[in-house]
């Protein structure tokens, strides 16, 4: 069986269709509140149940976790999820895992901001274009103007390196494009960036 998946309308997969697909493409696009409360309040919720910051996003991403996997013994499926989702593990618990390990790797507003937006952003808009029927380099072409404009805008909001925009618009497009059987892309669009980011960060301060 191959590693690869098929591309397809994620209207026909999804859990109550079209009204699904929306109120998934809204969920995800709801993500982008997840940076600034953790910077905005995080500290003072840590403060207040008497852990650390990290500690906190741990046992949310325990819980999660723990969340997925009762789902999927007992393979359900929830509104706006795909039906395949039923035997694998979800978008959602996959995109709660990369957003987790970006809030405990790179805890910083100049990494975690432009990470985790190009993920909330990036991911909607480039299957909205595939569904209008925009294909191959066009797709690649677009969404990584796009997921620029993000990066600098993070770079003027939080003083992400203005070279690393150029460098990491693209590689987050590219991280979204493997179709991969049992990892959603709510993975991969953070994990392989973060990875990036986590090897470069030696050498950014001196470039």
């Amino acid at each position: 069986m191959s590693e690869q998946v098929a591309m397809t309308d994620p209207v026909d997969l999804s859990i109550g269709g079209m009204k699904g697909h929306i109120f998934r493409r809204i969920f995800h696009l709801s993500m982008f509140f997840i940076p600034i409360v953790y910077f905005e309040y995080g500290m003072d919720f840590a403060d207040y149940v008497d852990l650390t910051l990290h500690q906190v996003v741990s046992v949310i991403v325990i819980i999660a976790a723990i969340g997925e996997g009762i789902r999927l013994k007992l393979g359900f499926t929830v509104f706006g999820q795909r039906d395949y989702e039923s035997g694998q593990v979800s978008a959602l618990a996959w995109g709660a895992l990369g957003i987790g390990l970006v809030l405990l790797l790179v805890p910083t507003k100049e990494y975690a901001y432009p990470l985790i937006f190009s993920l909330t952003f990036g991911d909607p808009f480039m299957g909205e274009i595939r569904r209008r029927g925009v294909e191959g380099n066009n797709v690649i072409i677009y969404s990584s103007l796009f997921l620029l404009a993000i990066w600098l805008l993070c770079w003027n909001l939080f003083d992400t390196p203005l070279w690393l925009c150029f460098l990491m618009a693209p590689i987050c497009v590219y991280s979204e494009i493997p179709r991969l059987r049992y990892i959603d892309d709510n993975a991969t669009m953070l994990l392989i960036p973060l990875s990036v980011i986590i090897v470069l960060e030696p050498f950014i301060g001196i470039l």
